[in-house]
């Protein structure tokens, strides 16, 4: 069994697929019209094309929206992404103005740092330094 896909929920699509592409450097799989206005619109990691996709779905349901205002009012990351360098990224992502609500923090062998994703969510970046034992 493997991770397929997994999806976080956003205000708009077409500016979440601009921010997750333009910005966080994902690339666009798939881009289907679903009914009057929503996509299936889904984007994976330029060094995985065939690997777990990321779906950007429409805020439709009522749930959805306070089950994601609830977490970013509490500070609290809906998805957390691997970067090789957290602390470049970091710099890169804010370069592009990025809006961090976490400077990267070492945390042992893990460092994180969140961003707003502009789509009402918080996601954090991680890279984890494997310890030798």
């Amino acid at each position: 069994m493997r991770i397929h896909l997994t999806s976080i929920f956003v205000d708009d699509q077409a500016k979440a697929l601009d921010f997750y592409t333009g910005v966080l450097g994902f690339v666009k799989k798939n881009d289907v019209p679903v009914g009057e206005q929503d996509r299936w619109l889904t984007v994976v990691s330029p060094d995985e094309p065939g690997g777990a996709e990321l779906l950007l779905e429409p805020l439709g349901h009522p749930a959805a929206r306070t089950y994601r205002d609830a977490l970013v009012r509490d500070g609290i990351p809906l998805a957390q992404f691997a970067v090789d360098d957290v602390r470049a990224e970091y710099e890169r992502l804010r370069g592009l103005g990025v809006h961090f609500t976490q400077e990267p923090v070492e945390l042992g062998p893990v460092t994180t740092a969140v961003l707003d994703d502009t789509c009402g969510n918080l996601i954090q970046i991680v890279h984890h330094q494997e310890v030798g034992g």
